[in-house]
């Protein structure tokens, strides 16, 4: 064997024994969780002083196109201007002349592609002239690929737990909003109610309430907020603890309160939401209930075999500072009468074909089985708004109470 030939075949073995420790050395440092750091310091070693190009720039998406690493060059690197030229690439590619100032900074580039989706960018140079035949250049492009994809999954990986702290802290909120409810409604020979809810998202923004003021006297309210997520939670559990405040203290006039609460909505939500909210003040004794809708859905109140809207109020509250022709709703209650008050996630919830339930439809099953425990009513309403919806999601909260006066 000739001389040559031996040191032809030793070039090779040093070239493979380079290549195998490069990938070693990258591997190591993926397989063994290093941050990000760490891993780029690995890559860049082997990029410049094992393979030779010291001049170079790689590109990647983390979350937003940024400079990962850069060696060699100065070149002020306008990314939104610069990755519009770099899109276009989708494979290695010799850089002749270019309009991109970045790009006429190097002679080649290599581009990651992984699933139809740009990565990376790797922007090389060498020391002399890079040439097509380079046996660096392809082996330079599996390293990339190998790191960039280790990156994506880095990302991935930090997007997937952030998404689970975010789950495990709504699904907390979520279990503290339902402390927001009442947990005992009564049962018993002055009334009988039942409430039943249904959230869209983990948390929702409806809400109902009952407060006892003594053993004659009560409060039964429900109200909506507009808009959805945590803000609109938000703003319906600072609402709902106003309510409970006020009441805790001191008995006011209607009119007083639905004043005052459109005051500190108006305040916590700074015009960017409104809440709409329905009060009753029922008195057991003299059987008279006095209410507000203030811009809520309008309750029904079945007495005998005749339905009555409850549409007495303002407009809802966070509007307007100040509520324009405020009117209190008196009504006498029969024995043997049924209110249900609800959220518009009721009449508003749509089958396929993009149809509403409607308020038609609820007042026909509140008649025909308002003769049942109010539990058992609200559990055949919602069994019914399931089979209306079919395979459909429910399309926003929805919140039924029902109250059977005896």
């Amino acid at each position: 064997m000739s001389e040559r030939t031996i040191a032809h075949l030793q070039r090779q073995i040093d070239l493979f024994t380079l290549k195998l420790n490069a990938l070693l050395s990258v591997s190591s440092a993926i397989n063994h969780q290093e941050n990000l750091g760490g891993m780029l310091k690995a890559y860049e070693f082997v990029i410049k002083e094992q393979l030779g190009f010291r001049k170079h720039l790689l590109l990647s998406d983390y979350n937003g196109w940024k400079v990962f690493i850069k060696s060699g060059t100065k070149v002020k690197t306008e990314l939104e201007i610069n990755i519009e030229h770099l899109l276009k690439f989708k494979e290695l590619t010799f850089i002749s002349e270019s309009n991109s100032s970045l790009l006429n900074e190097f002679e080649a580039i290599i581009p990651v592609i992984h699933g139809g989706k740009p990565l990376a960018y790797l922007l090389i140079s060498a020391e002399g002239k890079l040439k097509s035949n380079n046996e660096h250049l392809e082996f330079a492009k599996t390293l990339t690929n190998l790191i960039c994809v280790a990156i994506e999954n880095r990302r991935m990986a930090e997007t997937i737990r952030a998404k689970e702290v975010i789950n495990r802290d709504l699904a907390t909120a979520s279990e503290l909003q339902m402390l927001l409810f009442p947990s005992n409604l009564p049962s018993n020979r002055k009334m009988d109610i039942s409430a039943k809810y249904v959230a869209r998202d983990v948390i929702g923004g409806d809400y109902y309430d009952f407060i006892p003021l003594g053993d004659e006297e009560y409060i039964i309210c429900i109200a909506d907020v507009s808009g959805k997520g945590i803000s609109a939670a938000l703003l319906m559990a600072n609402f709902q603890a106003t309510l409970r405040t006020l009441f805790r203290y001191q008995r006011f006039d209607l009119s007083f309160l639905i004043e005052e609460l459109n005051k500190k909505v108006i305040n916590n939500a700074k015009g960017e939401k409104f809440i709409t909210f329905f009060i009753g003040h029922y008195n057991a004794y003299t059987r008279k209930l006095k209410y507000i809708n203030a811009g809520h859905n309008q309750p029904l109140l079945l007495m005998g075999k005749n339905v009555h809207l409850l549409s007495e109020g303002c407009t809802g509250l966070g509007i307007l500072d100040e509520l324009p022709s405020l009117k209190v709703g008196k009504i006498e209650v029969p024995p043997k009468s049924t209110l249900v008050l609800y959220t518009d996630g009721v009449v508003e919830l749509e089958n396929p074909e993009g149809e509403q339930f409607s308020i038609e439809q609820l007042i026909k099953i509140v008649q025909s089985f308002s003769s049942l425990k109010m539990e058992d009513m609200n559990s055949i309403l919602f069994s019914k708004l399931d089979e209306w919806k079919g395979e459909l999601p429910y399309g926003d909260d929805t919140a039924i109470l029902s109250c059977k006066f005896f």
